[in-house]
């Protein structure tokens, strides 16, 4: 507790001194304009205002799998937090609790499907039924296939937590016959649904991105992210 208490004050002080410094050089700049044409012109991070929602133009459906996937996910696990507010869950039996995530997760499917279909149909993307299959197979298929690699390996050396086969059928079709269809009716109400509309004006021309340095590459700053929190 100690240690991620620490994390989170010096992730909170950097991201303060950062801002600080950065809105510190605005306000400066914006005092010594002496014209209101000056004045007009957009300068430090309002340059980017009409490129933040821009839709991606390389692997839109990656992203709206994964940004359903996580909807799912999260949702699944605040109702698992809130029914164990309400004491409707015992935190002592761990059966129980493990249960009750993966119901909620499959229940949830619905979510992830609306999540992933409005934000495909924000992106102007056009294979929707793709993207919907690969919402409701690409996460749980992953961890299916890590479950029963390690349920093997349990199963090999005698261990009591192996899980029986009947429960892994009893998964899959619980994946196959509730958790799937859930998230085609989810993207079916998303896909109906309104596009997003975002609060500011889209350039047309998109601004160019200068190179980052070496460390800011995403195979380093990748690890340097894991690195923060678990080193």
């Amino acid at each position: 507790i100690v240690n991620s208490l620490m994390i989170v004050v010096f992730l909170t002080g950097a991201v303060a001194v950062i801002m600080i410094r950065t809105l510190k050089k605005d306000i400066t700049g914006y005092n010594e304009l002496q014209t209101i044409e000056e004045a007009q012109e957009e300068t430090g991070w309002k340059l980017v205002h009409g490129d933040v929602f821009r839709p991606p133009q390389s692997y839109p459906m990656l992203l709206c799998v994964l940004v359903g996937s996580g909807a799912q996910i999260g949702s699944a696990f605040f109702a698992t937090l809130f029914a164990s507010m309400l004491r409707m869950l015992n935190p002592i039996k761990k059966g129980q609790a493990l249960t009750a995530v993966v119901v909620l997760y499959v229940f949830c499917g619905v979510i992830g499907g609306y999540v992933s279909a409005r934000l495909y149909k924000f992106c102007d993307a056009k294979a929707w039924k793709r993207n919907t299959i690969a919402t409701a197979l690409a996460f749980p298929a992953v961890i299916v296939s890590m479950f029963m690699v390690l349920n093997i390996f349990l199963r090999i050396v005698g261990a009591a937590t192996a899980v029986s086969f009947l429960t892994v059928f009893f998964i899959f079709l619980l994946w196959g016959c509730v958790a799937t269809p859930l998230v085609f009716v989810g993207s079916y109400f998303g896909y109906r649904a309104d596009k997003i509309e975002v609060p500011t004006k889209t350039n047309q021309i998109a601004r160019f991105i200068p190179e980052v340095p070496y460390y800011a590459a995403p195979p380093i700053s990748n690890m340097l992210a894991g690195m923060l929190p678990f080193g």
